[in-house]
């Protein structure tokens, strides 16, 4: 039996290009960097940036979902404004909103927010 999420890993072909990406644009810390392979703590979660494996093009494979601390709007635009280009607009749901991204290296990510109310 799974108890929960261990780590999520994603390929990446430029390592310093991903660790700024994840460090200064998505603010999460980066616990460990080296060439081949970084951690970076995501609220809990650890995302292992491998330099080992070629990184996708994007369209398919697993997609992290990300939930901003504050309005999801805001931080659409301060991610913008960073010069993240974002593949979609902000999708409504029954379930929730999300925003559809990808990283420096191709990776499909996502801003999500729960329904309100």
């Amino acid at each position: 039996m799974a108890s929960g999420v261990a780590a999520v890993w994603v390929p990446v072909t430029d390592m310093a290009r991903a660790v700024t990406f994840y460090r200064s644009t998505l603010e999460f810390e980066v616990t460990e960097q080296g060439p081949e392979w970084s951690e970076v703590d995501a609220n809990g979660v650890m995302i292992g940036l491998n330099g080992r494996e070629a990184a996708s093009s994007g369209g398919g494979g697993a997609v992290i979902s990300f939930q901003p601390d504050g309005d999801l709007d805001a931080e659409v635009e301060r991610l913008a404004d960073a010069g993240v280009e974002f593949t979609g607009g902000i999708s409504e749901h029954e379930w929730g909103r999300i925003a559809p991204f990808r990283d420096t290296e191709g990776n499909d990510l996502q801003l999500y927010a729960p329904p309100t109310g």
